[in-house]
């Protein structure tokens, strides 16, 4: 029985053990902490179609999005906080009106229900009245992380799975051929065929370690939590400005506004970015900027009370896309990390697509995922040399796909001018 280690016990590696557990292989998570005691717990619990625009990330997440469905039928949808609220999507001035309709209108071309509203106060009565206009997207949901992570990994462990925690992978070793023969630990060697990369914004010092680096980096972002309230906020709302921000490459700090409401009476405000390493330092400036925004569009919020404010770090990758699927630099490795803000929506399909590759090859496909073009997200895109070969080699099975050299020519070019800026 093929031996698989996933390292990480966040919403991915959870994800991913929930579907390899499926299919019976011989599968242990390991966790330097516990169950979604990292990035996943310093969330909101996205599950957005809203923010992505056309192309291979926005058909992960419409996959992503149906295997929610199932995952909160199967476990139960209370159990997960799985809700089907919607989204919220508000131009803050009438410049920003006509970019939002016209990136939605190429998200309804994409399969995406789209609805463009002038008139929001139906949907949300808080909102400020003065506010031009937004689209509403009704397939935008919501879910509690840390419960979700735990409840996926319960169901695994079920079903065989084993979970180690307070281990901490320290490499791998390979047998003759260069292959995965086993993961090295602070608690001593796990045999293993295979290893996930499932480590969110760590995978890249967990890549290093298993002998096949990929550039995930840690943005920090600060959320702030109000004092439980009757319900006010029915829906996500964000600005519209929040879309570009998550598409931006700059080091510096961008800050949009996102509010909602929790089944637990407190509203969430976000979204902050920022490249800082692992600086944890609070920063009373952006708490102040974020309060300002939320005000700006629901008034009411000036008079009530923050409990806290906690931040995160997102993991990153140059070109804003995860890193999912097999690494021919050591053979064996799997990586799923790098998902940035859309971790929490897209584990499903990434949990999904892993057990798939392990299945049957790189780019085996069903009927459900045939729209998801998984090139986009291989490993060997930020490495030109390997993107070659691989896609040589792959060429018959890809033909109408972009070549991954050509992935890795356009990345190289956009880490060259990040690295200007």
């Amino acid at each position: 029985m093929t031996k698989i280690v996933i390292v990480g016990a966040g919403i991915i590696g959870a994800a991913c053990a929930y579907y390899l557990s499926k299919e019976r292989f011989d599968v242990t998570v390991i966790d330097r902490g516990q169950p979604g005691s990292g990035t996943t717990s310093r969330c909101e619990g996205n599950l957005l179609v809203s923010d992505k625009g056309a192309g291979a990330e926005l058909e992960l997440m419409k996959l992503s999005r149906s295997l929610w469905l199932e995952i909160g039928a199967e476990l139960g949808r209370e159990t997960i906080e799985l809700e089907e609220k919607g989204g919220l999507v508000v131009a803050t001035s009438a410049a920003s009106l006509d970019p939002l309709n016209e990136f939605a209108q190429a998200q309804s071309r994409a399969g995406i229900a789209v609805e463009p509203r002038t008139s929001m106060l139906d949907l949300e009565p808080h909102l400020n009245p003065e506010l031009p206009g937004g689209v509403f997207y009704p397939e935008d949901m919501q879910v509690q992380p840390v419960l979700a992570a735990n409840q996926m990994l319960a169901a695994a462990r079920n079903r065989g799975v084993r979970y180690l925690g307070a281990t901490e992978m320290l490499g791998v070793k390979t047998d003759g051929s260069g292959a995965v023969a086993a993961v090295r630990t602070n608690r001593g060697d796990i045999a293993a065929d295979i290893v996930v990369n499932a480590a969110g914004t760590w995978g890249g010092t967990v890549s290093e370690a298993l002998g096949a680096p990929v550039p995930v980096l840690p943005r920090r972002g600060f959320v702030l939590i109000t004092e439980p309230l009757p319900k006010v906020v029915n829906h996500k709302v964000y600005s519209a400005d929040y879309v570009a921000n998550v598409a931006a490459s700059t080091a510096g700090l961008q800050t949009s506004c996102v509010v909602e409401g929790t089944q637990g009476g407190t509203v969430l405000i976000g979204a902050s970015r920022e490249r800082v390493g692992f600086d944890s330092s609070l920063r009373a400036d952006i708490v102040a900027t974020l309060s300002r925004q939320a005000i700006a569009l629901f008034p009411m919020l000036a008079q009530i009370n923050l409990l806290r404010v906690y931040h995160g770090f997102r993991p990153y990758c140059p070109d804003h896309l995860p890193v999912i699927g097999a690494d021919l630099r050591t053979p064996g490795v799997y990586h799923a990390c790098g998902h940035e803000g859309a971790g929490i929506g897209l584990a499903p399909a990434t949990g999904y697509a892993i057990t798939q590759q392990i299945l049957g090859g790189a780019h085996q496909q069903s009927a459900r995922e045939s729209g998801v073009d998984y090139v986009a997200f291989r490993p060997d895109r930020f490495d030109p040399e390997t993107a070659v070969a691989t896609a040589q080699a792959e060429a018959p099975l890809l033909p109408d796909a972009p070549t991954a050299a050509a992935i890795a020519q356009t990345i190289t070019a956009g880490q060259a001018k990040e690295a200007n800026q």
